[in-house]
């Protein structure tokens, strides 16, 4: 049991400095003192099943992986990867940005000059960022956040096209009302 309680608190400890939380926010997170945290990592007790999978859940690992022992290398690679998510994410919304700009140089230098392409990015940016939050399981608010945002961005990319178009459709905007509480409702349907 002690070898089981010193594993668990080598990879709490690892995990969560690796994340540069402190104990308080781990604590926080879980709905625990930063004291029962300070226990696990000193390895004088272990968290239940519960905060098992909670913790599983914020550091984007197995609660097998908790329970398990890891060499150093191992160690690096999971740390490699929880700053690699907010490298892709970053690389990918500047990538779609770099892409805006490109084709709006390009219709420019046409003679075109189409600034609504700067409007479309927003929402093609948060289509990927949903993706992201929901491949690499992210809290639900932050799913629900990401798609409230792309339905308002959508509604909004549409007005404003109408709108340089001499079509003033503000009635277009009222749609984003049902379509927010249809996303809200959606996620409270349990499986």
């Amino acid at each position: 049991m002690d070898d089981l309680k010193n594993i668990v608190s080598k990879n709490i400890l690892h995990l969560r400095t690796s994340k540069k939380m402190t104990q308080f926010e781990l604590g926080e997170a879980l709905s625990y003192s930063d004291k029962a945290v300070s226990k696990w990592e000193r390895g004088e007790a272990i968290p239940d099943a519960y905060i098992l999978k909670k913790l599983s859940e914020i550091f984007n690992v197995s609660v097998e992986y908790l329970l398990s022992e890891h060499d150093e290398k191992e160690l690096k690679a999971v740390n490699f990867l929880g700053v690699n998510h907010r490298a892709i994410v970053l690389i990918s919304i500047l990538g779609i940005w770099t892409i805006a700009i490109i084709v709006f140089a390009i219709l420019y230098f046409a003679g075109i000059t189409q600034w609504l392409v700067f409007v479309y990015a927003a929402p093609v940016s948060l289509i990927v960022l949903t993706v992201f939050a929901a491949v690499w399981g992210k809290k639900k608010a932050d799913i629900i956040l990401c798609i409230s945002m792309l339905v308002w961005t959508i509604l909004i990319s549409i007005y404003v096209t109408f709108w340089f178009l001499q079509y003033n459709l503000w009635l277009l905007l009222i749609i984003g009302i049902p379509a927010q509480v249809i996303v809200l409702l959606s996620f409270r349907v349990k499986r």
